[in-house]
């Protein structure tokens, strides 16, 4: 029996008979990963590099008019916004990307890093209220009357941008998509920026630390919070157990080293599982400290009200006599509360 003829770098088992499998050709081949390489490991992306250099020069000027103009601007918001960037530069650029298309569990680190991490340091620096602050009145003008307009509003729906963060892994994983990206080039690139605007768009608009469009209770946070733990664990669990295997010709052919192609997908199931519900943690923690703080203000808001209705109402002349006797007690705040008047 003739040995079946194989092309170059495609295992045996993917030829049948004297039939030749050709599958896209990998221009250069990567050595097998090791605990050396994941800290010397690195490939070039022009594209990110050169927009978060934008975004953090733009922030750092954002920054310095304000404070020039004698405003404060903290500097821990700064600190986030950083991270942020240096993390999202460092995903793209580490070992992450010099194997994401060499091994599945890379390529899913790296995703749910882009879609849940990055965009959360990002929202938390606050980057629209310093945007806000450091562009002319009129400039800031224009860009609130669009940010309260219907457009805006309909796209930050909670409804719309669930379905936009659940979604996103699912096209990502199970649609052509991820063998565009696969390819590298143009596709790569454009998924990347994809995730990291669905992440900061369902951060932007949950924590609420920037202005909305419109505001929505915490409550609702916390609900999309735990939908989007389950889909997390949901899609993890399938690709750490289902039978298909993303991507299985084009990772068969670019090496013949590493795990199976099983373990290898199920090793970035479980991760992007646990890094996916992970990352909710620090956005419960930011979120409850909103939650904190808001009501803090609301309480000091409501203060400042009863006071002002105190300092209105007419003082009785020295020596009168109260119409109803003092008994010591005072109402309950929210009897005279001018917000729960009339319900």
């Amino acid at each position: 029996m003739a040995e079946p003829v194989v092309a170059s770098g495609v295992p045996p088992q993917l030829a049948s008979g004297r039939q030749i499998v050709r599958l896209p050709a990998y221009p250069v081949r990567v050595p097998p990963i090791s605990a050396t390489r994941l800290l010397t490991a690195w490939t070039p992306d022009i594209a990110t590099v050169t927009v978060v250099i934008v975004l953090a020069v733009a922030y750092a000027v954002g920054v310095r008019r304000v404070r020039r103009a004698g405003q404060r601007w903290p500097s821990a918001r700064i600190v986030v916004f950083l991270v942020g960037a240096a993390a999202w530069v460092l995903v793209r650029t580490s070992f992450l990307g010099a194997y994401d298309t060499v091994l599945f569990w890379p390529r899913a680190i790296q995703s749910v890093l882009l879609l849940m991490v990055v965009p959360l340091f990002l929202a938390l620096g606050m980057p629209l209220t310093l945007l806000m602050r450091a562009l002319p009145a009129g400039a800031a003008a224009r860009l609130r009357t669009f940010g309260h307009g219907r457009v805006a509003r309909v796209a930050t729906f909670p409804g719309i941008v669930s379905i936009l963060l659940l979604g996103t892994p699912f096209v990502l994983f199970f649609t052509p998509v991820f063998d565009a990206i696969l390819r590298g080039g143009v596709a790569d690139v454009v998924v990347s920026f994809w995730l990291v605007g669905v992440g900061w768009l369902y951060y932007w608009t949950r924590l609420q630390v920037d202005p909305v469009p419109r505001q929505y209770p915490a409550l609702v946070s916390m609900w999309i919070t735990f939908a989007e733990v389950i889909v997390d664990g949901g899609l993890g669990l399938y690709l750490m157990f289902g039978h298909t295997i993303v991507g299985a010709d084009h990772y068969a052919a670019v090496r013949d080293w590493g795990p199976s192609l099983r373990n290898d997908q199920a090793t970035g199931g479980a991760a992007f599982w646990i890094i996916g519900d992970l990352s909710g943690l620090p956005f419960l923690g930011a979120l409850f400290r909103k939650m904190v703080h808001d009501d803090a203000e609301r309480a000091a808001e409501i203060d400042r009200e009863l006071d002002a209705r105190d300092a209105a109402l007419p003082r009785q002349p020295e020596g009168a006599v109260d119409a109803e006797p003092d008994d010591g007690m005072q109402r309950p705040w929210w009897e005279t509360d001018p917000s729960r008047l009339g319900r």
